[in-house]
């Protein structure tokens, strides 16, 4: 069983629409995220705002609004990729939407899907909708007018009536839009006949005098037929003047309206055929894609390469003179387009960022507002993990932020690379001094009776220097404060019981009252000792002295009682913590790695815990105890020298330490400082060279990445102009900035203005090998090209470059470890890239299909090529195995060996073939199995088998799915356990039973679960796993989901997915059912149905043995009544429930 959960929304746009939904006379915007609703309101400020968010069961693939006469608002009329149609209106009281009428039964299982997009049109007077997403038919619903007749000016006093379906000659319909002005409804038509020449035509639907529908008609006037061939849209002109403007790709068109055109027009021939068109050559070609109404007059056009027209219509008595049309200035490529009124426009993209705009009368004419991040299309991507799990305590690599996924989203001058990374966000508040060299930083308060920090002490190797910030947020730098040593570097500075202030620097330990300045109590250590680590509560202040002896320092007698233990040089002290409120401090030693827990009264160990460790050099540097948990022991952290952050639970009865937890932050040791939170618990930042924060969440520790990728220290620092925000130093400067308490998906862009087709990364080489098509249009004509770039893992920055051949496409890219020389008979292998291509255009030399390349990365991080070999098809995929090379090209796999002949010159043999059904289009290895998912013929697993006894190796076919799906991705979740996904947006998990009783059951690929998500996915990687130590080799007895792949799509969603642990298949499923009966979506839409499998050739009811952790997430949000009638019969009951979906969640 398998399962399926977001981990990144989709953030396409394709639909949008401004309407008064919620309020009469407010404005808002409405946009279509796949399967999601979304409504935004300008702010004072004119920022959108996102005010609630909805989940449609449908993918939403029309999007209009009516208004019935007995509502003061709009009422929203969606329509999904299920043919559900349905109008939905805004309940204030919930504050949620309210179904209002569901149109039924206009599914045709024997009708042809539309080639075009799904289209819904709306008379301008309101008299009826139709509805085009079927080949050659076209279905009208009449909109019921009120009976004080219809209202001047739009959709209004109108309700749905019974629709109607007609059949039209037109199959290929590109653009249609209602007149204006006429006697009749009639529509426009823009379409692509037989002989694929574009024309234009009308059609008339007649009604009688009821307002009942009486036939279909062709219009008499708008026709043209052997138009351009790549017109593409339609815009209606409102009366007056009336028509409409054709948009093709060398010229613009505006028709005469069928009523206005006989007319006699001002300075023109009164003839019939004159003055029915103007005609306007573009001076540069281009595919337009949108536009917006700004006014009668004046409209905005996008175009395919992004560019943003103005159109204006100049208008002598009603008619249309002339018109014009301006280049504005380039924006991302607009799916769609809404203007919001006073200048700003809404450009919503699929293929790039969308984006918020304020049109100006001066250069720039189009000022960026406000950008709405879109990683869609996801054509690749690849995860660069940055640390590996060692413990439990984190159930993936991304969640924790350990690793992040690269992807290639976009399309040409709107392609760029995503860096998509679950973690903390950090917001700048300001920079207190572009400074270097910092060691670590404390907030102070200059006095007790303050009650914000204004004191920031920073400390260096060999000075400390002091800050004060005013109520203003002004800072100064003081030349002396209240007796602190500013000549040396502090260890500790904080504020302690009785309006005292500690200072703890290598030499000694100074008490001093913090409203006169004067130093109270003083100390020392003899013979010339230096303090090497310390620590300091309310009430006892704790140092390591040459990192042989522990003393303690009590505040409360000012330094009078003073505890010591010797260690010796066999036990050195590494670090020290003191916590509050308890009467113990912890102690980290070099040897053997290990902690120890000491009585502050008697310094008698009272717990010792060795960190086993295989590596030597790992020892605890940083240590913590804090409050994480509400309810719960405090916890204790330990950092490591190497990275790694373990975790326990204090016995508050003996200071025993257990639930020991461990994860890998980084490469380098973790500074550990807490946070503290507004409920009265804290957080954990550890800063390293991937600084993370440590909170606590539904009584777990769950660690998360910030974005402060530079950050060397930190402190808390809640001062009256910066409330509840932090210090963080980094090298180059020290700031301030509010963090958030928790974790949220985090987006960071370098935008390449190229498609990237495809991406590999390299960790040992610290970089990426990035596919990439550049699109430029010079006199007039396209031209593509393909390069195959490098650049580094941190900053993306360009390292180096090869140019393919003219015609010659990259198809793939993979990293692979190969054999780069060989001593004494032992091979050295290193990382190299491996290119595969095709060619655009290869019928002049029909032996030229593609390339198959190997490049090595220098020292110098330069690419040189090794060897090359022309292929007969195009390179579709590729992978490696044991350091040889297996190659999808078309119809046939094949394997090729990587070997040096000469001690500079390798080459490429081809040692094996096997010929697939039509296209491979990926391949997934594991061990000595090879599984291909063809292009129609699903997936197959072949062996290679090695020659025994001097017969050479083979290729073999042991399984396969004996089904027709027209496949786009394909993994190996385990060895026998495949996930494919379909170019119907399905996912089909499938198992080889090596263990089954015939050869047929052996051979035979079934299908064990099947899920429809709704979106096609181009890239399924899976998730690698580190093996673990013995210890926690075995699984833990509360895991319920095993994550194995994340995949992406072209709606630019990341998700998820998992196998269910056995003991745990029933529950989620019997959940998942139970929920599905009494939960449905806004339409009144039905879960299992939006989930169930959807082919050509086959349609299911229900997901089959797949759950959707969004969906039963859901649980949550449900009141008790509701969540007890679900629950019933479950194990556990309610709160054994949510016991287990909170823990889902966490995992996404």
């Amino acid at each position: 069983m398998a399962y399926l959960a977001p981990i990144h929304k989709p953030t396409s746009i394709r639909h949008a629409l401004k309407l008064q939904l919620r309020e009469p006379g407010e404005d808002c915007l409405v946009v279509a995220r796949a399967n999601r609703l979304q409504i935004y309101r300008q702010n004072q400020d004119r920022i959108l705002e996102l005010q609630y968010s909805t989940t449609i069961y449908g993918k939403v693939t029309m999007l209009e609004k009516v208004r019935p006469a007995s509502s003061n608002t709009d009422h929203l009329f969606v329509g999904t990729d299920q043919y559900a149609h349905f109008t939905l209106s805004w309940d204030n009281a919930n504050a949620r939407f309210r179904n209002e009428h569901v149109l039924e039964d206009l599914e045709d299982n024997t009708a042809r899907d539309s080639k075009s997009d799904s289209k819904c049109l709306v008379d301008p007077e309101g008299r009826i909708m139709v509805l085009d997403f079927f080949e050659g038919r076209t279905t009208i619903v009449p909109l019921k007018q009120s009976r004080k007749g219809r209202r001047k000016g739009g959709v209004t006093g109108s309700e749905l009536g019974t629709p109607h379906t007609i059949r039209i000659p037109e199959f290929f319909i590109r653009s249609s839009a209602f007149l204006h002005g006429t006697d009749q409804p009639e529509v426009a038509l823009l379409y692509e006949d037989g002989n694929n020449r574009v024309n234009l035509k009308t059609r008339v639907f007649e009604f009688d005098g009821k307002g009942e529908f009486v036939r279909e008609s062709n219009g008499s006037r708008l026709s043209r037929v052997a138009l351009d061939n790549a017109a593409t849209l339609l815009i209606p002109i409102p009366q007056p003047p009336g028509g409409i403007m054709l948009l093709g790709e060398h010229f613009l068109e505006y028709f005469m309206s069928p009523s206005t055109s006989s007319r006699p027009h001002p300075g023109r021939d009164s003839s019939p055929n004159s003055g029915k068109s103007i005609l306007k050559k573009l001076e540069t070609p281009t595919i337009f894609d949108a536009w917006a109404e700004i006014g009668p007059q004046f409209y905005l056009i996008g175009d395919e390469y992004g560019k943003l027209y103005g159109l204006t219509l100049e208008v002598v008595d009603d008619h249309v003179r002339d018109f014009s049309i301006e280049t504005l200035g380039e924006t991302p490529k607009a799916s769609v387009m809404v203007y919001l009124g006073d200048g700003y426009l809404f450009i919503g993209s699929h293929s790039g960022d969308s984006q918020l705009v304020r049109l100006r009368a001066i250069e720039p004419k189009i000022e960026l507002v406000q950008t709405l991040p879109n990683i869609a299309p996801v054509l690749d991507f690849t995860v660069m993990d940055m640390g590996n799990q060692a413990g439990e305590g984190q159930p993936n690599e991304y969640l924790s932020g350990q690793a992040r996924i690269i992807s290639c989203s976009g399309a040409y001058h709107d392609g760029s690379l995503r860096s998509v990374r679950s973690g903390v966000g950090l917001q700048e508040s300001g920079i207190v001094a572009e400074i270097t060299g910092i060691r670590d930083v404390y907030s102070l308060r200059s006095s007790a009776a303050s009650k914000f920090d204004d004191i920031l002490v920073v400390s260096f190797v060999d000075e400390t220097r002091v800050f004060r910030f005013d109520a203003q947020g002004d800072v100064d730098e003081m030349d002396s404060y209240h007796g602190f040593s500013l000549s040396e570097s502090t260890l500790v500075a904080a504020n302690v019981l009785g309006d005292h202030t500690v200072q703890v620097t290598g030499t000694g330990a100074c008490l001093i009252d913090s409203e006169s300045g004067t130093t109270i109590a003083e100390w020392k250590p003899t013979l010339g000792q230096k303090i090497t680590a310390a620590s300091a509560n309310e009430e006892q202040v704790v140092l390591s002295v040459g990192g042989e002896s522990l003393t303690i320092l009590d505040i409360r007698t000012k330094f009078a009682s003073i505890k010591n233990k010797s260690f010796g040089n066999d036990s050195q002290i590494a670090c020290v913590t003191v916590p509050p409120s308890l009467n113990v401090c912890v102690i980290g030693f070099w040897e053997n790695s290990k902690v120890s827990v000491f009585n502050l009264d008697s310094l008698d160990i009272v717990f010792t815990e060795e960190l086993n460790s295989s590596n030597e050099a790992s020892v605890p540097r940083s240590l913590l105890v804090t409050q994480l948990l509400a309810g719960q022991p405090p916890t204790l952290f330990v950092a490591m020298a190497d990275g790694v952050v373990h975790n326990f639970s204090i016995n508050l009865e003996d200071f025993s330490l257990s639930s020991k937890k461990s994860i890998v932050l980084g490469r380098q040791q973790a500074n550990l400082r807490s946070l503290p939170r507004e409920d009265g618990l804290f957080n954990v930042f550890a800063t390293c060279d991937h600084p993370s924060l440590i909170y606590g969440s539904e009584g777990r520790v769950v660690y998360s990445a910030v974005t402060a990728e530079q950050a060397t220290c930190v402190c808390p620092f809640d001062a009256e102009a910066f409330p509840g925000s932090i210090v963080v130093a980094t090298p180059e400067d020290l700031k301030i900035a509010l963090v958030d308490t928790e974790r949220t998906t985090h987006v960071r862009t370098l935008h390449m203005r190229e498609t990237v087709r495809r991406v590999a990364y390299s960790k040992k080489l610290k970089v990426l090998g990035l596919g990439t098509i550049n699109r430029a249009v010079e006199s007039g004509t396209e031209i593509m090209m393909s390069y195959f770039k490098l650049v580094d893992e941190v900053q993306f920055k360009l390292l180096d470059k090869w140019d393919l051949n003219e015609d010659e496409m990259v198809e793939c890219i993979t990293r692979a470890d190969l054999v780069v020389a060989s001593f004494n008979g032992s091979p050295t292998t290193a990382e190299h890239f491996v290119v595969g291509t095709s060619y655009l255009d290869d019928q002049n030399d029909k032996s030229r299909r593609g390339r198959i390349i190997v490049f090595e990365v220098t020292t110098d991080q330069k690419l040189k090529k090794l060897v090359e070999i022309t292929a007969k098809g195009a390179c579709r995929c590729l992978s490696t195995f044991d350091g040889k090379i297996v190659a999808a090209l078309t119809n046939v796999v094949v394997v090729y060996s990587y070997k040096y002949d000469t001690p500079s010159r390798p080459s490429l043999d081809k040692l094996l073939t096997f010929r697939v059904a039509n296209t491979p289009i990926a391949l997934s290895i594991s061990n000595n199995f090879i599984a291909i998912a063809d292009l129609m013929k699903s997936v197959s697993v072949i062996e290679y088998k090695r020659g025994e006894a001097n017969e050479p190796d083979s290729l073999v076919e042991v399984a396969r799915h004996f089904q027709v799906v027209w496949a786009t991705a394909m993994v190996a979740l385990e060895d026998d356990t495949f996930l494919e996904s379909d170019s119907a947006g399905n996912l089909i998990v499938l198992h080889r039973d090596v263990n089954g009783v015939t050869e047929d059951d052996k051979r035979r690929l079934r299908t064990t679960s099947e899920i429809r998500l709704g979106e096609m996915v181009n890239k399924i990687q899976r998730i690698a796993s580190a093996p673990l130590p013995d210890e926690m080799a075995a699984p833990s007895s509360s895991e319920i989901v095993v994550p194995k792949a994340f995949l992406a799509t072209t709606e630019g969603a990341i998700y998820l997915v998992g196998l269910i642990c056995d003991d745990k298949r029933d529950l989620l499923m019997t959940l998942q059912s139970q929920m599905a009966t009494l939960l449905r979506s806004p339409g009144d839409l039905e879960f299992n149905k939006f989930r169930a499998f959807r082919g050509a050739n086959r349609t299911e009811y229900e997901p089959n043995r797949f759950v959707d952790g969004e969906f039963i997430q859901r649980f949550l949000d449900l009141d008790e009544e509701v969540q007890g009638k679900i629950a019933k019969g479950l194990e556990g009951g309610v709160e054994g429930v949510r016991a287990v979906v909170e823990q889902l969640r966490r995992l996404h």
